[in-house]
């Protein structure tokens, strides 16, 4: 058996050493951060030539990718035209519109570049308080230029 000091010692050590745990003092293998990405990297020092080069160089690809991403002029044209010609009627005053299976099938034949503003989620968005479901062609246009 052991004394009655030597439970006190021992209840005490495993306290502090639980406590230390808690506290993130020692860790007891717990390395669960070490799976958090890294997500801040210092910005390269003025001697350190090769890393602004490099930096500078991954950013101008970056914005030549995003670029790519952008609509041109003639691909912006393409879509108001096959927007324009597949609108679903009744115009409300001035104003054409577009049903959602239209909505779909302009989306198929826009093109790559535009597919990602063919969405239920952005029709939805859209989708004001037209008694026949539709959205407004001037209101997408202007979505997908501010987006796009």
């Amino acid at each position: 058996k052991k004394s009655e000091q030597e439970l006190k010692d021992e209840e005490m050590e495993l306290f502090t050493k639980y406590y230390m745990e808690w506290k993130g003092g020692k860790t007891s293998g717990n390395t669960s951060y070490a799976n958090i990405p890294r997500f801040y990297y210092r910005l390269p020092a003025e001697d350190e030539v090769l890393l602004q080069k490099l930096r500078e160089e991954s950013r101008a690809v970056f914005l030549q990718r995003k670029s790519r991403e952008l609509l041109d002029n003639e691909e912006l044209q393409n879509l108001w035209f096959l927007l324009d010609k597949h609108q679903t009627s009744p115009m409300i005053g001035e104003e054409a519109m577009i049903n959602y299976e239209n909505f779909l099938e302009v989306g198929e034949k826009a093109g790559p570049k535009c597919k990602q503003f063919f969405t239920a989620k952005i029709f939805a968005k859209l989708l004001h308080n037209d008694p026949y479901g539709r959205i407004s062609i001037m209101q997408f246009f202007n979505y997908v230029m501010r987006k796009g």
